[in-house]
């Protein structure tokens, strides 16, 4: 057993509860197959040697049913049980799974493929519920089982139960050797498989792309090798199990031959008796059937071992926020300001710093946005106030107590987050305006579209807002994405909102209507805008130009002392970023 599969039999209350239950199921079954050989010898005995009449033998046949019958219950017990453990095992994988990406490591997924995790989280954590349900159900029968068997069998014949003690080790030498085989060959097959996914995740998501420059044929060649890779792999995985189960079946069988051989010479020779010898002769293959049970299931179970590792070695990277023993009161964002008091951040594996020495602050009802180029930091900073990351020094400050020390979780739900491109799922437009909030009243709502000025598509659309969107629906287009991301922000009442480029990639005409949404917006809440567009910076009472991962300088911004245009703002921004540089290097 590796190191995985002791992480899954430790991973809680479920799998310990049914490695219990499997163990007494599995000593009543040891006692079931013996009771049931003695029994059938008994009565074979005697009705063929003895020359007993049927009435006579109406109890013991009545017996023999009853424990034909327990054993079938045994094993459908043992099946149940190991399904109902498997379920709450991979209940609670996948759960830790899903907390630990978006509670514990939030905003750290840019080093995973997307498309391996969920093979890894969907196909890979099903593959368990063979290794619960029959595998190890198989290896706890093996443990139980043959000892007892042999136990019965030395007392009945010590010469046959010798045998049976030379050649039922030989299958678990063989079963290792081939094993380790099986091991290798079916992770090499899982990473074909989550390489494959991954692979074609990424083509799905970027065929817009592709289509444009012409490269979308072009993938096809390349899905086609990962998928032959696949085929190999998974050709490997069958011979070996192939090999594994010709190897046991045929073990097995010269197992109990050489114990009818010493058994038949033994009752030629009158020393050993019919109903001993016949039991023993029907204890034998009960003695090799767990081994070879355990080699069958052994290979089905192994792809579940292979995606926990991957999913285990996800769990064993640090988190990326901190959640204190003993949190204090989260503050209102409306109420408190926010600072950043001499933030550095630099991203794990990477040398530089993403920002360096960062101090400004947010009043509470205002709005500031972080203008600059890409790359500047200005995403980082926007992660750092949303509690998705947590500064390397400094710290981020809000009613006076740092961010640390409030629950995560908690600070989240008082914040709203719209990305560059927002995700719709696959659902209704109004599920995806609802999502995550914590009133949808239909005056609410109402008010939501008016803001962000969707009315005309809900006018426009066969269902209105219960019409399909996202994947097999209606798609939509960046800017009707950007206004359902702003209409989730109003429908949770955040009194702290997160804006990350809001207008980029859009025409004109769509800029002025995200524009005129983002104005409503932030009225009565603390809005913090990331842009690079000049005309969109504007629309915040103050301004915070970011620059290799500096912050350069606040301009005012108010209605009554505005500048004329953004370009002019931002030009006497960057002339005072030059003149403080000159004065530094002198």
């Amino acid at each position: 057993m590796n190191a995985t599969a002791r992480r899954l039999l430790r991973g809680g209350n479920a799998a310990r509860s049914m490695l219990v239950a499997s163990g007494l199921l599995g000593a009543l079954t040891a006692i079931a197959i013996v009771a049931q050989a003695a029994l059938m010898a008994y009565v074979v005995s005697e009705a063929f040697i003895g020359g007993a009449e049927l009435a006579e033998l109406s109890m013991p046949l009545i017996l023999l049913a009853a424990v034909a019958l327990l054993r079938a219950l045994l094993a459908g017990g043992f099946e149940l049980t190991g399904r109902l453990g498997a379920q709450r095992v991979m209940a609670r994988l996948r759960g830790r799974l899903v907390r630990h990406i978006l509670v514990e490591r939030p905003n750290s997924g840019q080093g995973e493929r997307s498309g391996e995790l969920a093979a890894a989280a969907v196909q890979g954590v099903d593959s368990l519920e063979t290794y619960f349900a029959k595998y190890l159900p198989q290896v706890i029968l093996t443990a139980l089982v043959p000892p007892t068997i042999l136990i019965v069998a030395a007392f009945n014949n010590w010469p046959s139960a010798i045998v049976l003690l030379i050649t039922a080790p030989l299958i678990p030498v063989f079963m290792i050797l081939i094993g380790r085989s099986a091991e290798d060959a079916t992770r090499l097959r899982w990473q074909a498989l989550s390489l494959m996914s991954a692979h074609f995740l990424d083509v799905v998501r970027g065929l817009p792309t592709l289509r444009a420059h012409g490269r979308a044929d072009a993938q096809q060649e390349t899905i086609e090798r990962v998928g032959d890779r696949f085929k190999e792999e998974t050709m490997g995985t069958l011979r070996i199990a192939f090999t594994s189960a010709l190897v046991l079946e045929l073990l097995a069988m010269i197992g109990t031959g050489l114990v009818a051989a010493v058994v038949g010479v033994q009752l030629a020779e009158g020393a050993l008796g019919f109903q001993a010898g016949l039991t023993v002769l029907l204890l034998a293959p009960e003695l090799y059937q767990p081994f070879r049970q355990v080699g069958a299931q052994y290979h089905a179970a192994a792809d579940g071992v292979a995606a926990a590792e991957r999913i285990y070695a996800v769990l064993d990277q640090p988190p990326t926020i901190s959640a204190p023993t003993r949190p204090l009161p989260t503050p209102s964002p409306a109420s408190g300001e926010m600072r950043f008091e001499g933030v550095d951040f630099a991203y794990p594996g990477h040398e530089n710093a993403v920002l360096r020495d960062v101090s400004f602050s947010l009043a509470p009802g205002r709005s500031l946005a972080l203008l600059g180029e890409s790359g500047a930091g200005k995403s980082t900073i926007a992660a750092l106030a949303l509690r998705l990351l947590d500064p390397s020094e400094g710290r981020v400050i809000c009613g006076g107590v740092d961010l640390r020390d409030f629950d995560p979780q908690k600070w989240h739900a008082i914040t709203a987050w719209v990305p560059q491109r927002p995700h719709i799922f696959a659902s209704s437009l109004r599920e995806n305006i609802l999502l995550g909030c914590r009133k949808n009243s239909k005056k609410a709502l109402d008010v939501a579209l008016a803001v962000v000025g969707l009315e005309e598509l809900v006018a426009a659309l066969p269902n209105g807002l219960e019409t399909r969107v996202g994947d097999g629906g209606r798609e939509l287009s960046l800017g009707e994405r950007q206004r359902v991301g702003l209409a989730r922000a109003w429908m949770r009442s955040s009194p702290l909102i997160v804006l990350d480029e809001p207008t980029a990639y859009l025409d004109p005409a769509a800029v002025h209507r995200i524009q005129r949404a983002i104005t409503s917006l932030a009225q009565g809440r603390t809005l913090l805008l990331i842009t690079h567009d000049t005309s969109t910076a504007e629309l915040a009472d103050d301004v915070l130009l970011v620059r290799d991962g500096r912050v350069g300088a606040i301009a005012g911004n108010d209605r009554a002392s505005r500048p004329a245009s953004g370009r002019c703002l931002v030009r006497d921004i960057s002339d005072r970023l030059e003149d403080q540089s000159a004065s530094e290097a002198t």
